[in-house]
């Protein structure tokens, strides 16, 4: 489109004619080159893009994107986001504010997407439920991302460096010992077992662990602790999830009361670490690096 202007300007120069043939046709490149400009301007204003969760707002920051609302967070968002309406917690946002702000589109994650479809139809609201389910999943939703909003070079770039990062670990982890590791995810007032299929699997694996849940086809499992015995695992990573102070108090019980645990040759030899909530989520995030340095100090110190 843009090459059929130009030619349709150079066309109009040359029938004016006159001396100035140069001159006219500089303009009318100018000219056709400003419309182009200013075209691109106008689609790129047209996206009214909300935040759903917070790994979404620092994925678009990164991609040098706007938006026109962020979910309710205590956490640090980029500075680009500052002053802007919240729609409220991620899980439940408040679908009549998103409905005000007339959004092109709301980004939301595929883990909510059962809970937040209905309602979002409902209002006819357009959202896309963007899968941050493991990291090679988070890093082609980037590239889509780039796509889409036309910041193909700014996702790609985002990408190698996570892909630098993860091929560092990976390197190091190569010719070590692989630990077998068990994976609790806790909740308040209960636990399951993460497999590899979840996230904090996925970061176990890229870090060269191998998860004693290996083989099973969903995220995650009801807890048994006479079988988890069984499995003999050399680590014990425990992710505590919603209110974090009081699911590692529950652990602690957990650990102290149920006899089984003390016969576990990871309790035995100190190996039960308790990982923070920030760094090691239920999805993919950004912060992927600094997770799989963590879990490569644990796992090879």
């Amino acid at each position: 489109m843009k090459k059929w202007l130009i030619g349709l300007a150079l066309s109009v120069a040359v029938l004016a004619g006159c001396g100035n043939g140069d001159k006219q046709t500089e303009q009318a490149e100018t000219k056709v080159e400003d419309t182009a400009s200013g075209q691109a301007s106008a689609v790129e204003e047209e996206h009214r893009i909300i935040a759903g969760t917070v790994v979404i707002a620092q994925i678009l920051d990164r991609l040098n994107l706007d938006a026109v609302a962020i979910p309710d967070t205590i956490k640090e968002l980029p500075s680009r986001f500052d002053g802007l309406p919240d729609i409220g917690n991620a899980m439940d946002p408040d679908a009549e504010i998103i409905k005000s702000l007339n959004p092109t589109e709301v980004l939301s994650v595929s883990t909510l997407e059962y809970d937040l479809k209905d309602k979002f139809e409902q209002l006819k609201i357009p959202v896309d439920f963007v899968d941050l389910t493991s990291i090679e999943a988070m890093m082609d939703e980037i590239t889509v991302l780039g796509e889409r909003y036309n910041r193909v070079e700014e996702a790609k770039l985002l990408n190698d460096e996570l892909q630098t990062e993860i091929d560092a670990v990976k390197v190091a982890a190569s010719d070590k010992e692989k630990p077998r590791v068990l994976i609790l995810l806790g909740v308040p007032g209960s636990y399951l077992v993460a497999t590899e299929n979840s996230y904090a699997g996925d970061l176990v694996r890229l870090a060269g662990g191998e998860n004693v849940m290996a083989g099973q086809d969903a995220e995650y499992l009801p807890s048994n602790t006479e079988y988890l015995y069984s499995s003999n695992p050399d680590i014990i990573l425990r992710l505590a999830h919603g209110m974090p102070d009081e699911v590692i108090k529950m652990f602690d019980e957990e650990f102290v009361e149920n006899d089984v645990w003390k016969h576990f040759n990871a309790v035995k030899n100190g190996q039960v670490f308790d990982l923070e909530e920030e760094l090691f989520g239920t999805t993919a995030a950004l912060n992927v690096p600094d997770a799989l340095h963590q879990l490569e100090k644990i796992f090879y110190q």
